[in-house]
């Protein structure tokens, strides 16, 4: 099989990178490392950098061929993960995280549409708590939509998978689209307090991006038109539980624009369709890191 993942230098798609490759797969990334890294790239897999919302590097009025990522358009997949992926940001910068996020996924299923291949789209939990919360919540929602526009009108075999919070290897540790396992642990190796916002009782459901992996690989090779799966643990917790199972000091800041109360998943019919439902879980997690980095 041959796979191209956007966004593949990127946390999820290096460990689905990683996955890929061990299964004895072709790999292909392509990623404008906005929040992606260089030093994630996997032996094996060929990476290239460009910016897939740009109607001047893919889309339906260009020669693909001018491009070398897409000379050679025979995937059989296409792993949509590559976005603009924090509220916050979005606040601060909605025209910038629309114009990327609604781009990349238009172009990406007129070149799918082109080839007739499989997309798998990285949607968001964002979903359940107001697509008018942030311009990051209403963008993977148009993601969405365009899926349904495309599965609708050209049949084309698309996938809307919403991730849970998720946290594991290469996760991003700093920066504004750093996620708060990742700030937790940075914050614990500079001997920092860990910073909670408003009252810590808001409640976030976690998930281990090999959950998330083993998800994305079952979904390969089926048939689907814009169907949903929601992709989480199952369980929450408070920001506080969690500040406590690191067991750092806390230090409260003010709650932050377009935060919300709690997210909860129900993978049913993900367990139903792909016969997936999460092993991992964010406690013993946690238990190991606080071993592997004992001071």
């Amino acid at each position: 099989m041959k796979a191209l993942v956007t966004g593949g230098a990127g946390f999820v798609g290096t460990n689905l990178i990683q996955r890929l490759l061990k299964d004895g797969h072709k790999v292909v990334s392509v990623d404008n490392y906005s929040t992606g890294f260089k030093e994630n790239h996997q032996k094996g897999c060929t990476y290239y950098n460009y910016d897939i919302s740009s109607p001047n590097t893919i889309g339906p009025y260009i020669d693909h061929g001018t491009y070398p990522v897409w000379r050679d358009t025979e995937y059989d997949v296409m792993f949509h993960l590559a976005s603009l992926a924090r509220i916050q940001p979005s606040i601060e910068y909605p025209a910038k995280t629309i114009f990327n996020n609604f781009n990349s996924t238009v172009n990406i299923l007129e070149l799918a549409k082109k080839n007739n291949t499989q997309v798998i789209y990285a949607g968001s939990s964002s979903y359940h708590v107001g697509l008018y919360g942030s311009p990051y919540a209403w963008s993977k929602f148009g993601g969405e939509e365009l899926c349904r526009l495309y599965s609708s009108v050209y049949e084309s075999n698309t996938t809307i998978c919403r991730f849970y919070n998720v946290y594991g290897p290469y996760q991003i540790l700093d920066g504004d689209y750093a996620a708060v396992i990742g700030i937790f642990e940075r914050q614990l190796q500079n001997n920092e307090k860990l910073t909670v916002t408003g009252t810590g009782e808001q409640r976030r459901d976690f998930t281990h991006v090999d959950d998330i992996v083993e998800a994305l690989v079952k979904m390969v090779g089926q048939e689907f038109r814009a169907d949903i799966f929601e992709l989480g643990r199952g369980k929450n917790h408070s920001m506080n539980e969690i500040a406590n199972m690191y067991g750092g000091e806390i230090q409260y800041i003010p709650a932050r624009p377009g935060e919300y109360d709690k997210t909860l998943c129900d993978y049913t019919t993900a367990k139903r369709v792909l016969n997936w439902q999460p092993k991992l879980n964010l406690k013993d997690y946690i238990k190991k890191w606080l071993n592997e980095h004992k001071n």
